[in-house]
């Protein structure tokens, strides 16, 4: 059985990797020559390497130190290793490796990103806010409780729970309790613990199953989630007064962004929100409450989570990937107290998503105040984008319409019949990403410009999704001029 030595460095701080393929032919000095010639061959240990003294491997290799010693010394007879006094035994610099073809490659350049990006739900990654997240970040270490670094509860630290409630009472209007909080990796998250079931490919265990009512426009990717669970989805058609929430039938619950429907824009309008609630009701159904950029509004006042009006009839979901980066993946549910102990059933006795470590800097984040002066920080740079982008328009393409832009992070750019894809392949030509209408249609959904028999409205079917969010500063205004360069002529 071949030993392997794990750690020699007590002396030179470095560590080794060798394996004693058995005695064999010449004992163990014979099999300590080989691994360490194979080693070198290999390029396993480059040129120059520091080798471990002698002591410190004889010790971890269970091996006399005289077998180490005329090992090495052997090495450096054959021109594999060098010796020098007080600079210890190195890998000789002519020692190249013999058979390049099993040294890593190195990994080919990747190719460049778009020059410009429009894309929308994408957070200016530059204004992260570093010193303050690192503050937090301190102060979690430093105040956590030993069991912090351990598993950890399924539901998420009560710290942050705790400081969700206050958050989330206070900013949004949102009723709840921390023991009806649970803490996820992000809405998809959420979906899978609420659609997948304890497999996460749904079925008969799933928290809640469908058919699920979805707005006619909305993210392909959330759709491909909950298809993959054997969730049919059902479009509602939209105006705009946002969803038709009228048109619910049999379904068992419907996801809605009432706060600003994405990616068309507008709040769903007051009757609406009642209704949907009074249908929930009547219907023994839920609402899945995506709250997905509720924080960044402009032009009007807030409109409070549709959760406040009916919390046993609304599940609300959020995260930080708008609000702080993606990169945190953290975000929340807040559920009915009925489905609290369903959802902690599907996620597992482990917490395998969300860091706890990261919970506890969040919890500070938002308890010290930085949370609010961060948002509050970017809603008027985001504003400042959004005006830049709407006077850019008004300038050079007084032809194109802006929506949807009274909050969120992108817009949508209203285009003649026929005109979206052709602007899309120009946008892309002037190396700009971002996204057509089309792409965020729900398939079974038929617009009525193009198939009037529907019989249900919706605003323009073309369109580009703009988000102006991602660029940095000082690379904004040649995106801006780059997109108007890109729009069809009037």
């Amino acid at each position: 059985m071949a030993e392997t030595w794990v750690n020699s460095a007590e002396r030179v701080g470095a560590d080794l990797h060798l394996e004693l393929e058995g005695a064999g032919p010449g004992g163990r000095r014979a099999a300590l020559i080989r691994a360490l010639r194979d080693a070198v061959r290999s390029g396993r240990l480059a040129p120059g390497t520091l080798l471990p003294p002698y002591r410190s491997l004889a010790a971890d290799l269970g091996v006399a130190r005289n077998t180490v010693a005329d090992a090495y010394a052997e090495l450096v007879a054959e021109g594999w290793l060098t010796a020098r006094q007080g600079s210890g035994t190195r890998v000789a610099e002519r020692a190249a490796p013999a058979r390049a073809a099993r040294v890593p490659a190195k990994a080919p350049p990747r190719a460049r990103g778009p020059r410009h990006d429009l894309r929308q739900g994408k957070p200016d990654a530059s204004e992260f806010p570093r010193a303050a997240w690192l503050a937090s970040y301190r102060r979690a270490l430093q105040q956590a409780p030993t069991e912090a670094y351990g598993p950890g509860d399924p539901a998420g630290r009560i710290e942050l729970r705790e400081a969700l409630a206050e958050y989330l009472a206070r900013a949004r209007g949102v009723r709840t309790e921390p023991a009806r909080i649970v803490i996820c990796s992000g809405f998809a998250h959420a979906l899978r613990l609420l659609f997948g079931g304890t497999g996460g490919s749904g079925g008969a265990d799933a928290v809640l199953r469908g058919p699920l009512a979805v707005e006619a426009y909305g993210l392909g990717f959330h759709r491909g989630l909950l298809a993959a669970a054997g969730v049919r989805t059902v479009p509602l058609p939209l105006d705009e007064d946002g969803a038709r929430v009228g048109l619910l039938d049999r379904e068992r619950a419907v996801l809605l962004t009432p706060a600003h429907q994405f990616p068309t824009g507008g709040p769903l309008h007051p009757e609406r929100r009642a209704a949907v609630i009074d249908w929930a009701r009547a219907r023994g159904g839920v609402i899945l409450e995506d709250d997905y950029d509720g924080e960044f509004r402009y032009d009007r006042r807030p409109v409070g989570a549709l959760q406040g009006l009916d919390p046993e009839r609304v599940i609300h979901l959020g995260s930080v990937s708008k609000s702080l980066s993606p990169a945190l993946r953290l975000g929340w549910m807040v559920l009915p107290e009925r489905y609290v102990e369903p959802v902690l059933e599907a996620k597992g006795e482990r917490e395998a998503w969300a860091s706890s470590l990261e919970q506890l800097a969040l919890a500070d984040f938002l308890g010290s105040g930085s949370y609010d002066r961060h948002v509050r920080r970017m809603r008027q740079r985001y504003r400042r984008r959004r005006d830049r982008l709407v006077a850019a328009l008004a300038s050079h393409a007084p032809h194109v319409e802006v929506t949807g832009v009274a909050a969120g992070l992108h817009a949508v750019l209203r285009l003649p019949p026929g005109t979206e894809r052709s602007a899309v392949k120009a946008a892309t030509w002037r190396g700009i990403a971002l996204d057509g209408l089309a792409e965020f249609r729900h398939p079974e959904f038929h617009d009525p410009e193009r198939a009037p028999e529907s019989g249900h409205g919706l605003v323009a079917p073309d369109g580009l999704v703009v988000g102006y969010a991602a660029p940095s500063e000082h690379a904004y205004a040649a995106a801006l001029e780059a997109l108007c360069q890109a729009l069809p002529p009037e």
